[in-house]
């Protein structure tokens, strides 16, 4: 494990836990109540401030701003947290922000995310592991997004939305509904528009689980009953394929926004 490294230029505040290893790059600010992870670099111009902790080994950029008061105008000051996993790459110009006292006063992201370059994670809101976030794509508050999800370039994700496991949200996609796992979203505004076919033959999702899947898609946004009558149909038919029963369990939870259907489906409610 290297030294730890500290340009001159950088300030890390009184109060700052340093990990073993950690480089940290020229006029940098580490504030006095953050946590950085072992072997984690910031590489210049990054600003860690609040209640914020980082896992080990985290890359961040130029002109990251990392825990910096929420962009909510009920925060009053409130000593909220954003927490982030381990491995985790922020590129330039990335902004994270803490919870709220109204929300959960966390935020929370979780290990091997990759945040592209001025991508935006709000207040409350809870990131899977291995999500990546391209170019400025925005999540609003309190938004909760699945592990393995993959947002475009400039996609804009409405505040209490629910993003499920394995989920595809195409560029510039203006997503206020939710979207099932393994859904792949388009537009503006976002329509449900298939699986995420090309992701799950990618990690290692076999020929039969995407046959179930495709078929279970197609009962579910049928022409025919509600999508509550549906989802009892699909339940009962695909019993013992647990991988369809994510996407149930996923509709039944329910959130703060509807599920986002394709354009033809009729019959939601």
């Amino acid at each position: 494990m290297t030294a730890t490294i500290i340009h001159p230029t950088a300030i890390v505040e009184p109060g700052a836990q340093l990990g073993a290893g950690v480089q940290i790059g020229p006029f940098c600010h580490v504030g006095p109540h953050v946590v950085l992870g072992d072997e984690s670099r910031l590489v210049s111009h990054v600003v860690l401030a609040g209640h914020t902790t980082i896992g080990p080994r985290a890359r961040i950029f130029p002109f990251a701003s990392i825990g910096n008061p929420p962009q909510d105008l009920k925060y009053a000051g409130e000593p909220t947290q954003l927490i982030i996993g381990s491995d985790c790459t922020i590129r330039e110009g990335v902004t994270m922000n803490p919870g709220t006292v109204q929300g959960t006063s966390r935020t929370v992201v979780g290990d091997r995310c990759v945040f592209l370059a001025n991508s935006h994670v709000a207040h409350d809101c809870v990131v899977g592991n291995n999500v990546v976030m391209s170019n400025n794509v925005m999540l609003a508050g309190h938004c909760k997004i699945g592990d393995f999800v993959i947002l475009g370039g400039g996609a804009g994700v409405h505040q209490f939305v629910r993003i499920g496991a394995h989920a595809f949200i195409g560029g510039l996609s203006g997503v206020e509904n939710d979207i099932i796992p393994y859904g792949m979203a388009l537009g503006n505004r976002a329509h449900l528009a298939g699986l995420n076919i090309i992701g799950l033959r990618r990690r290692g999702f076999t020929r039969d689980q995407i046959h179930d899947l495709r078929r279970a898609y197609r009962l579910l946004f049928a022409n025919e009953g509600t999508l509550k009558e549906r989802v009892e149909d699909v339940a009962e038919e695909f019993a013992k394929h647990p991988i369809v029963h994510e996407i149930l369990d996923f509709i039944r939870e329910g959130g703060d926004r509807a599920i986002c259907t394709p354009r033809d489906a009729v019959g939601t409610a």
